[in-house]
């Protein structure tokens, strides 16, 4: 689950990780207190920052012409000029794809003279199954790009998981990034609270891009959070009541929010062929497969390792809501699943949806005579596939893809 960057900075302070003096606003009529409340602590700048689960905003481009989605003001009346411009409206960037995102929140945050620009995060490295903390002085640069062009620029420490982050880790990091002094002392602090927010919060990722140093108003330096990122483990949601208060589902797709419902895991794409697998990895394998054989896949859809009748019912409903879908494959390999199981809420499903597109199945393991039997005497005109391979090909025909 993502959350939005004010969520982040709040949780991060949790765990002693300084952040800017800022304050959320979800309507126009919060935006002048809040800039009011910014200009009176003495900062001479008002950021205005647009709230949306994608990157890029900065250099973003609104529907209505107005480009970028922060903006530095000088005054409070230049803020709510911004702000007008923004909340409500839809922000397109490099990561929210044509259809953009809606703006429904501001970030009101106090301007920070910023003398050097890093990046910071920590997330977990499969390879070696252990928290992985990474550096860069590339700071505000896309990760990516420093990686491709600047590798020796990144810095990288494993943690033990079984002891948490040591101290002289932390100060690996803060030494590679060039702090010095009492710099080096509130990096030190600043790494280990960020470590600390993504061991505690369950997260899978947590990003400080830019991470730097500022120049606050008496003059003196310190290393500070002026961006962060953050996304949270759904499986440990449970533990987290109020990290999952944080959700937005102005931020998710509808049809995404309606599987979530019944713990199926969906993500729509573009294609014409909808995918009912049992299994990421076979997901995603049918996705291919399906490509393969020149057609588009139009969903990855996983039900899991035991779905129910009614989760298949579910996942039918939900794949018919897409006007693009022209046919479905199913392709069930039943190691837990009970294939009968699958070809029961198949014949269901079909009958209360009254399906009239193309369907194929493939069915292969768990019970998977008696899955068959049901499917055949179910009176259902429905097309068999003997292997994945012949699945995909009979529906990229179906479908005329």
């Amino acid at each position: 689950m993502n959350i939005h960057e004010y969520q982040a900075k709040q949780l991060l302070a949790r765990y002693g990780v300084t952040v800017p003096f800022e304050l959320p606003a979800k309507s126009l009529a919060e935006v002048r207190p809040a800039a009011d409340k910014i200009a009176a602590s003495g900062s001479a700048k008002v950021v205005v920052k647009s709230q949306i689960h994608a990157g890029g905003r900065g250099k973003g481009t609104f529907k209505s012409g107005f480009q970028g989605g922060v903006k530095v003001a000088s005054s409070v009346d230049e803020a709510v000029g911004f702000a007008e411009k923004m909340l409500g409206n839809i922000l397109v960037t490099k990561q929210t794809g044509a259809d953009g995102r809606q703006v429904q929140t501001l970030l009101l945050a106090a301007g920070a003279k910023i003398k050097r620009e890093f990046y910071l995060a920590v997330l977990l490295d499969r390879a070696n199954s252990r928290p992985l903390i990474m550096a860069s002085t590339e700071g505000g640069m896309d990760i990516e790009e420093v990686a491709e062009k600047h590798p020796e620029k990144i810095f990288k420490e494993h943690i033990d998981p079984a002891v948490g982050i040591m101290p002289y880790q932390a100060r690996k990091i803060a030494a590679a990034l060039g702090l010095k002094g009492d710099l080096f002392n509130a990096g030190v602090k600043l790494v280990t609270g960020v470590y600390n927010t993504w061991w505690e919060c369950d997260a899978a990722m947590v990003e400080l891009n830019p991470l730097a140093i500022i120049e606050l108003a008496d003059g003196k330096e310190t290393v500070m959070a002026l961006d962060a990122k953050i996304s949270v483990d759904d499986n440990a949601l449970y533990r987290h009541k109020d990290i999952q208060e944080m959700r937005d589902l102005n931020e998710e797709a509808p049809l995404e929010i309606e599987a979530s419902k019944f713990n199926l895991n969906y993500i729509k794409l573009d294609g014409s062929i909808a995918c009912l697998v049992n299994g990421a990895g076979l997901a995603m394998a049918t996705m291919d497969i399906i490509q393969h054989f020149g057609g588009m896949p139009a969903n990855f859809l996983d039900v899991g390792g035991g779905a129910s009748k009614e989760q298949v019912t579910a996942a039918f409903k939900i794949i018919l809501q897409d006007p693009n879908v022209k046919g479905i494959l199913v392709n069930i390999f039943g190691g837990i699943m009970d294939c009968n199981v699958i070809a029961t809420g198949i014949v269901a499903a079909v009958k209360e949806t009254h399906l009239s597109i193309p369907l194929v199945v493939r069915l292969e393991g768990n019970n998977v005579a008696a899955g068959k039997k049901t499917l055949a005497e179910s009176g259902l005109k429905l097309i068999t596939g003997d292997s994945m391979a012949d699945a995909a090909q009979k529906v990229v025909k179906a479908v005329g893809k």
